[in-house]
């Protein structure tokens, strides 16, 4: 989003990239489906309807594979797969930001909103940039927002452009600070709860572990941003953020209007933590609030009806091409389930687990909750697959469950925000004119100095009995 009063942008090398990095995994998994054999571990139903793997029952070798012309229409297949309605809701979402975006910057109330922060904030922007990163783990941690902050993800690459950094700086900001506090988990109830759930513990118990991940990784965060940042520093925009600003009343009334509507939006995201019924619908109650704020905002800030209807809809098109790189992502774990070879590498990594030290097997159980989550980008369901196997594995080799989950959120988490089969990911990078290769470069130091850090935190947890 480079300019802010053309409407959005997606680079059409960095979309090129993506699609290339995304196609060579879908031919590896191809290839893997050739030569692991299939597998299964029976299912169970547990109390709340939930199909678990039922270890005791252990695990048979069955017929796998999956044919060319199969494994060539995956994309589309996804479509039509067990799960497919939270795939279809992600690319819905993706058109309503993509709408809205394009409105907000050619109505002119982008570039005024960029304006009038950079006017208040601009001589404390690192305090500000503090402040953003705390929220945006605070979002991830207490609630497990993640696709759920896309939409304010660009808002905060075009605020960091204008107050001198560049877009990669805006995109850890947001993203990569919700991934970070998706995985310390202090409440996330789409995987601290559900694990637990699922391994017989009062739910958000253990916290002080969880709670003490959180600080640690955000003083990693902030500091590791903090010095990107002052890298690229340059002085403030001034082709479109000026030390001249002036208010505007139509404009003002409309960012009001935006902010008091996303901001109940944001509410009702954050009372989902305790009104549970809320949990399944928070990317819909975010992408409903969000084309209800930013249609009335642009309305209130002087465009018409007709400039609107055109302008969400130039947005839509030139999002689209985003849904083609998210049915390609969506379609590697769509292999792998088809083939039946996902309870197979299970399988395989529980027997290699079986001659390892205490400390080597919960490193272990991280690595696998990273590898599954390539596969697997959702971390509730991913908790209904994994956890029926490392928490009888962990209590095997005198492990709490406690740890055993930390090491889940840990494992689920933090690679959101670098996995190409993340749609998260994808949405945010395209929306941000970020390219994958550019992205990678950038976060992929972080994963290392986190994935250190991470590990002397279940390390320390070991040594000191969490449970």
């Amino acid at each position: 989003m480079k300019d802010n009063n053309k409407g959005i942008n997606i680079g059409v090398r960095s979309f090129l990239a993506a699609i290339g990095i995304i196609f060579i995994l879908m031919v590896v998994t191809y290839l893997l489906s050739l030569f692991i054999p299939g597998g299964e571990y029976p299912r169970i139903e547990d109390a709340n309807g939930h199909m678990i793997i039922d270890t005791e029952s252990g695990f048979r070798y069955v017929d796998g594979g999956i044919s060319f012309w199969k494994w060539l229409l995956s994309p589309l297949l996804v479509l039509t797969a067990e799960g497919s309605g939270t795939i279809i809701a992600v690319l819905i979402f993706l058109l309503v930001i993509g709408g809205v975006f394009n409105s907000l910057s050619t109505s002119g109330l982008m570039n005024y909103m960029l304006h009038n922060i950079v006017d208040r904030f601009g001589s404390v922007k690192y305090r500000l940039m503090a402040v953003l990163i705390f929220f945006f783990m605070a979002m991830g941690s207490l609630v497990g927002s993640f696709e759920e902050v896309i939409p304010m993800a660009p808002i905060v690459v075009a605020l960091c452009i204008a107050l001198g950094w560049d877009a990669v700086t805006g995109v850890g900001v947001s993203l990569l600070a919700t991934g970070c506090g998706f995985a310390a988990g202090i409440a996330n109830p789409f995987t601290v709860g559900v694990a637990q759930g699922l391994a017989g513990l009062p739910m958000f118990s253990g916290i002080w572990l969880r709670a003490l991940s959180f600080i640690l990784i955000y003083i990693l965060l902030l500091w590791f941003i903090r010095r990107h940042a002052a890298a690229v520093e340059k002085p403030a925009d001034t082709g479109s953020i000026t030390n001249d600003f002036v208010r505007d009343a139509k404009m003002d009334r409309g960012l009001r209007l935006f902010a008091i509507i996303l901001g109940a939006g944001i509410l009702l995201v954050l009372s989902s933590s305790f009104i549970t019924v809320l949990q399944d619908y928070t990317m819909i109650i975010v992408a409903l609030m969000f084309l209800a704020a930013g249609i009335s905002a642009v309305l209130v800030s002087g465009m018409s009806p007709g400039e609107l209807g055109s302008s969400f809809v130039r947005g839509i098109v030139v999002i689209s091409p985003s849904i083609l790189m998210i049915l390609m992502a969506s379609s590697i774990k769509y292999t792998m389930t088809e083939a039946k070879i996902l309870d197979t590498i299970l399988h395989s990594a529980q027997e290699i687990a079986g001659g390892m030290p205490k400390w080597g097997v919960i490193l272990f159980i991280y690595l696998i909750c990273l590898v599954m989550n390539f596969f697997i980008s959702s971390g509730s369901a991913k908790a209904f697959l994994l956890i029926p196997i490392i928490a009888p594995l962990a209590q095997l080799f005198g492990i709490s469950t406690q740890l055993a989950i930390v090491a889940f959120a840990f494992g689920d988490g933090f690679s959101n925000v670098i996995y190409p089969t993340n749609a998260g990911l994808l949405i945010t990078l395209g929306l941000s004119d970020v390219s994958y290769g550019e992205w990678f470069r950038y976060s992929w130091k972080f994963q290392c100095l986190n994935l250190l850090l991470t590990s002397a935190i279940l390390m320390f947890g070991l040594a000191t009995g969490y449970c």
